[in-house]
């Protein structure tokens, strides 16, 4: 796979390139482990909130939810929205909206996704997060006694952090690390590589130490050619790392004993080793370096490239795993795009045509036929139906309830212009940039605007 560019980024300038862990440098088996989150979640609601037992039939299925999407927590839908943040496929639950239904509620109108009346699932970790969501509704419009549509989702997420916080979650993956982690000895060769090239390495993750700590032994250390340890790998590690506070809040580091795990007061300037905690501004100053001189690779959107971008001069990219299946999914559906695009063309040929027989008929009525009028019409029926034709069997290469996750109809998605303002670079894994040396200038294609084209 490549590495895409939206913006200019000098591969010689970056001094230091630091790495979120989680689906950055460690990958997922994303089915599998949000199969056991959707699980264990439904357990914990059981348990901690009193929802029925029904909740453990809920089937897991992969494909009801996409990264990018954003739940109307009080109306219960699920929502794919454009660039323009305007609502282009709406679901109630699991069932698809009718248009009618999707214009009476949001109006073609510009909707405010800041607040807290809307969450974002933006990452492979909030799969199982939106398909439960969809689920619940479903269930509750059928008659099930469950909370309001609202309190469903903050049900949910107080699930999934309980799972998270009370090892249930992490304590099983450790213990079934081949059924949900990738090991992939390409990581290690990056990683060394740029290390050969004069590269400090930074690892700033939101996990814990305990849990940073057994999955890099198992993902990257074993595929070590030059180093021991992974830990002698990285100049810096930071654990627990609160991102996106860590770019937005002065917190103390706290230095880690990586035989021991106990923690203590970093005093003074950042030197090579394991950390908690802490902020992004004081790393930059003991690196010594400028923003545009460090590059920082994350998975999340928002956490790891949104917030950075809009707080440091750093560079970024994101790393998106979805998009290889997208990709593949573009390619394999080319032709069929090639024809709908011929199509669309002849249509508007027939529209032109329609518009000054139209034109016609008011400014020389006397040249005008409606026999041609209705000609057009027909033609223009004709080239909709093989139009639509053509649309079904484009669809069956993408997700068969949202389809494409960077498009929002003919529109980006909201998604996929958070990406493009944000990431300098992004792509579907780290190892993507393999295919680079670590002196790459990176060039971003000239973008045609509407009157160019």
């Amino acid at each position: 796979m490549s590495v895409y560019v939206n913006r200019t980024l000098n591969m010689k300038k970056i001094k230091a390139i630091g790495f979120d862990m989680d689906y950055t440098l460690v990958r997922y088996k994303t089915e599998a482990f949000e199969k056991f989150v959707h699980k264990l979640v439904i357990e914990k609601l059981i348990e901690l909130k009193n929802y029925p037992k029904e909740l453990l039939d809920l089937p897991f299925d992969f494909d009801l939810v996409i990264q990018g999407l954003v739940i109307d927590k009080p109306k219960g839908n699920l929502l794919q929205v454009s660039r323009f943040d305007k609502v282009k496929i709406a679901h109630h639950g699991s069932k698809p909206m009718n248009y009618k239904d999707q214009q009476e509620i949001y109006k073609n109108k510009v909707i405010d996704l800041n607040t807290s009346n809307f969450q974002s699932l933006d990452t492979n970790f909030s799969v199982s997060n939106g398909i439960l969501y969809t689920q619940l509704v479903d269930m509750k419009d059928e008659g099930a006694d469950l909370p309001d549509y609202m309190q469903l989702a903050d049900d949910i997420k107080f699930a999934i952090d309980v799972a998270h916080s009370d090892g249930s979650l992490k304590g099983h993956a450790l213990d079934n690390l081949d059924k949900f982690i990738v090991q992939d000895p390409e990581v290690a060769k990056l990683l060394e590589r740029f290390k050969r090239f004069g590269k400090k390495l930074i690892l700033a993750t939101n996990s814990e130490w305990w849990w940073t700590k057994k999955l890099m032994e198992y993902s990257i250390e074993p595929f070590l050619e030059e180093h021991e340890s992974w830990m002698d790998l990285f100049d810096i590690s930071i654990c627990l790392c609160c991102k996106p506070r860590f770019f937005t809040t002065k917190n103390m580091f706290l230095k880690i004993d990586p035989e021991t795990g106990l923690m203590s007061n970093a005093e003074g300037k950042l030197t090579n080793g394991i950390y908690q905690g802490g902020w992004a501004g004081k790393l930059q100053d003991d690196l010594g370096l400028d923003g545009e001189e460090i590059l920082y690779l994350g998975d999340h959107i928002f956490g790891d490239v949104l917030t950075l971008k809009k707080t440091f001069n750093w560079r970024t990219a994101l790393v998106l795993d979805p998009l290889e299946h997208e990709i593949s999914a573009i390619t394999k559906s080319k032709a069929i795009q090639e024809e709908i695009d011929k199509l669309m063309a002849k249509k508007q040929s027939h529209e032109y045509n329609l518009n000054h027989i139209e034109l016609r008929k008011h400014e020389e009525p006397e040249n005008f036929k409606k026999e041609d009028l209705n000609k057009i019409y027909a033609e223009i029926d004709k080239v909709d139906q093989q139009i639509s034709e053509f649309l079904e069997d484009y669809k069956k290469f993408f997700n068969p309830y949202w389809g494409e996750m960077m498009r929002a109809g003919q529109e980006e998605s909201r998604f996929a212009d958070q990406v493009e303002k944000y990431a300098c670079i992004y792509m579907t894994k780290v190892t993507d940039l393999l295919e680079y040396t670590p002196k790459t200038y990176f060039r971003p294609m000239k973008r045609i605007l509407a009157h160019e084209n």
